[in-house]
């Protein structure tokens, strides 16, 4: 054998190990929902097959602990999250990336320090502004998230901004576009992926948020996904079979966008990151 043979057999070894370390916890709670709550614990619990499998989880979580409504406002804010702060992180980026004005490195500085607070410092006086405006228990909540996400989406689009050539704006420039449509028909198309990318990392931080949505969003009805899991328990246990079952109901939607946008995500983190 080879050495070019070993070192290919090598590679794909540890590309399988490294695949079902990764994919084991998934598989693991997939199965585990199937299972009644007796035979998570005790001797079955390691069993891969259960003994009683059982649909009954996914029945309690959708019909009696109404998992789909939490799923319906995790998806409404977290779209909203995403629209705006994409929209004005873009704005913002290209101002960043395009003019020259003083203290343009404070400023990134400043961006980048902001989106590195805890959300403890910040959630008291969002809190106290929700209360007297009257938003708590409300989809306003989006905007509260994008306090957490607007900072590094703009850090992220900036560098994405720099890398679309000054000739191609210089050219429009002088065929008469105007500002606005040099940002949107010239810059937007082609940073598209790294505008795409930074909606999807803000969508998906937006939709696994669980400080604020316990904090301003306490009533049933307006609880987000991860919220209404954490009220899976009694006074004295936890129902950790409806918990994995909640959980796959959970990953479904966001499984179904990263499978389907998997090459913009790609393409996103990767541009840029040569400088030709």
């Amino acid at each position: 054998m080879n050495q070019s043979k070993l070192f290919k057999i090598c590679c794909w070894f540890f590309i399988i190990l490294f695949l079902g370390i990764s994919v084991f916890p998934f598989l693991w709670i997939l199965i585990t929902s199937f299972k009644p709550e007796v035979e998570i614990h005790g001797t079955g619990a390691y069993n891969i097959i259960a003994n009683n499998p059982t649909i009954q989880n996914y029945i309690t979580v959708i019909v009696d602990k109404h998992i789909l409504n939490a799923v319906k406002n995790s998806f409404i804010t977290a779209i909203s999250t995403t629209l705006y702060v994409v929209i004005v992180a873009s704005m913002s980026a290209y101002v960043i990336a395009r003019f020259k004005f003083k203290g343009k490195s404070i400023l990134m500085g400043l961006i980048l320090s902001i989106s590195m607070f805890p959300q403890m410092i910040v959630i008291g006086p969002i809190f106290n502004m929700f209360y007297k405006l009257d938003w708590l228990n409300s989809y306003h909540i989006s905007l509260a998230y994008c306090t957490i996400t607007l900072p590094s989406a703009v850090w992220v689009m900036v560098t994405h901004f720099k890398q679309v050539p000054v000739s191609l704006e210089e050219a429009a420039k002088i065929d008469g576009c105007s500002a606005w449509g040099i940002l949107w028909k010239i810059i937007f198309p082609i940073a598209a992926p790294g505008v795409f990318a930074t909606a999807i990392i803000t969508f998906i931080s937006a939709w696994n948020e669980y400080l604020l949505s316990c904090t301003l969003n306490i009533v049933e009805a307006m609880q987000s996904v991860p919220v209404r899991i954490s009220y899976l328990r009694d006074e004295y246990s936890i129902f950790w079979s409806q918990i994995t079952a909640a959980a796959i109901v959970v990953i479904i939607p966001t499984l179904i966008m990263v499978l389907l946008f998997q090459k913009q995500i790609v393409a996103g983190i990767s541009h840029g990151a040569v400088k030709e």
